[in-house]
């Protein structure tokens, strides 16, 4: 059990992020054993061709059996939207000793052949083997990616908001909680510490690759959780539901799958993806059902992100 001590159970100590490392770290889980990802298996197999010319021994070797990877590698995010151009940056000043520390914690026995040799130079071959990786299977398909993520966090804030810190906490995931001012984390495996947030706050990421709540396996790494992202069962979907007659007769057919479409956050990017039209024609529509007070909009990051208002909720419950 992992034991986050939050200071004076402060909204101020939690915030969230997230992090395309991160993601492109955890991925490597799906490498190892796709079976455990079935929701993935569309991305798996539109991205075979691309992974054929990459360093799979060593994206394989990041991971064990028990789908742990390094801590090293999954830092905690420092900005809400992190770029993976800076974030791998930031790890080529990785001290040997972490990168040694880090790998042998996921191997304790004997590494693997292609983790063996120098840390500066392992290192350097890790690096650049998950630049590649990224710009084969990541980047196509990113934008597309974040627009769940982001739709994720703006959830978590309307949760908050409504009803607390321990409810969006208990709504991360089964396996943690809010008690007092203590966030509990249980993992699968006996590992546990308890450590405080203070003037360190407590950073939690949405994730594409988690299948449950996970924190670093050291207590000297900074707070942070990486928990489901919803949303993972529409990323790769396309809409292909017929809306009831008479709405489409009230505002049309695409406006009509739009709605259908918005019952959580959504972009216009991800929108124009799933009904297979162009971003401009979408955001045609979504400023028309907006003016209508069908839809509401939120800034994130660099997205805007929409979902039916309350009277578009009551609009579809009619139909």
């Amino acid at each position: 059990m992992i034991e986050y001590e939050l200071v004076g159970n402060d909204l101020g100590e939690v915030r969230f992020a997230i992090s395309p490392l991160n993601e492109l770290v955890l991925s490597l889980r799906t490498l190892r054993d796709p079976g455990r990802f079935p929701l993935q298996l569309p991305w798996l197999r539109a991205t075979e061709a691309a992974r054929a010319g990459l360093p799979l021994d060593l994206l394989r070797a990041l991971t064990n059996e028990a789908l742990w990877t390094p801590d090293f590698l999954t830092p905690r995010p420092y900005t809400p939207l992190g770029r993976i151009d800076d974030e791998l940056a930031a790890l080529t000043g990785t001290p040997n000793g972490v990168v040694r520390a880090d790998l042998a914690e996921i191997h304790p026995g004997t590494l693997p052949a292609v983790l063996r040799g120098r840390p500066d130079r392992v290192l350097t071959r890790v690096l650049a083997g998950l630049r590649e990786y990224w710009e084969a299977c990541f980047e196509p398909y990113w934008q597309r990616m974040r627009t769940v993520l982001e739709a994720d966090v703006v959830h978590r804030g309307r949760v908050t908001a409504r009803s607390g810190l321990a409810v969006m906490f208990a709504d991360l995931d089964q396996h943690v909680r809010l008690e007092d001012n203590v966030v509990y984390v249980r993992l699968r495996s006996d590992l546990s510490y308890r450590t405080s947030t203070a003037g360190r706050g407590l950073t939690l990421a949405p994730s594409l690759f988690s299948r449950r709540a996970t924190a670093p396996i050291s207590a000297d790494e900074p707070p942070h959780i990486m928990y489901p992202a919803r949303g993972l069962g529409t990323l790769w979907e396309t809409e292909t539901s017929t809306p009831a007659i008479a709405l489409v007769g009230l505002i049309g057919r695409v406006r009509a799958r739009l709605m259908g479409l918005l019952e959580t956050p959504t972009s216009s990017t991800e929108l124009a993806v799933r009904l297979d039209v162009t971003p401009t024609a979408v955001n045609q529509h979504l400023r028309a059902l907006r003016a209508a007070g069908l839809l509401i909009s939120a800034r994130h990051g660099r997205s805007v992100l929409y979902r039916r208002s309350d009277l578009g909720d009551r609009l579809m419950r009619g139909t």
